[in-house]
């Protein structure tokens, strides 16, 4: 059991506050942002909201771990940073895994991980440090998912596939088996990936476009 303070918040800060308060050992103690994201905000969800910068004087390293729960702005390289500053003045990041989602025991996880419920995570996977899987993802056998990644809801990711740093994969992407998918990538809702990418590429799938008809025409 270790006592958390939350980086962040917004509503992914109160999701990891909520997760771990009901699921997890865990206690959530307090939220920090930065002073100059503060305004006059001084708690949330009952608990203290704390200036990062006199964060080491009230919630001290070694006392305290942190969760970095910031989203994936700029391909997750905000939240990235955050996670540089926290270790550097001295804090632990703790990793999470719902007792909902399903594994069996030997996924190689790093720190500031957070994985929601309903995702199955079969046999050899690894995930890199300061990843965010979302609910209800499949992640197939051997594979690997690099740092600092968010992925949503919904996404299949086959077996081999090799996810690099800083990639975005939105909800209902599906990724072919045995691929590499480049860093920083942006991968729309929907898109199907079925050969490997590039470095800072982004695919969006075609939207559905409205029919000319009413519903009212169409005989339902």
């Amino acid at each position: 059991m270790a006592k958390v303070v939350v980086f962040g918040t917004g509503s992914f800060a109160e999701c990891v506050n909520f997760y771990l308060t009901h699921d997890s050992s865990h206690e959530v103690v307090a939220f920090t942002v930065h002073r100059d994201r503060i305004g006059e905000q001084t708690e949330l969800a009952g608990l203290p909201v704390v200036a990062f910068e006199d964060l080491t004087e009230t919630h001290p390293p070694g006392e305290y771990d942190m969760f970095v729960a910031v989203g994936y702005a700029k391909v997750n390289r905000v939240r990235a940073a955050i996670c540089e500053e926290a270790k550097g003045k001295g804090y632990s990041l703790i990793s999470y895994v719902s007792s909902k989602a399903t594994t069996w025991g030997d996924t190689k996880i790093g720190d500031n991980v957070f994985i929601f419920e309903d995702n199955t995570i079969q046999p050899f996977v690894e995930i890199g440090d300061d990843t965010v899987l979302w609910s209800g993802n499949h992640i197939g056998h051997h594979a690997t998912i690099g740092p600092h990644c968010f992925i949503t809801s919904h996404v299949v990711i086959s077996g081999h596939v090799k996810v690099g740093a800083y990639c975005f994969i939105g909800v209902n992407a599906t990724v072919r088996d045995a691929i590499a998918i480049g860093e920083a990538n942006v991968i729309g809702s929907a898109a199907l990936i079925m050969k490997t990418t590039k470095d800072n590429e982004v695919y969006i799938a075609p939207r559905t476009k409205p029919d000319a008809r009413t519903s009212d025409q169409i005989g339902m």
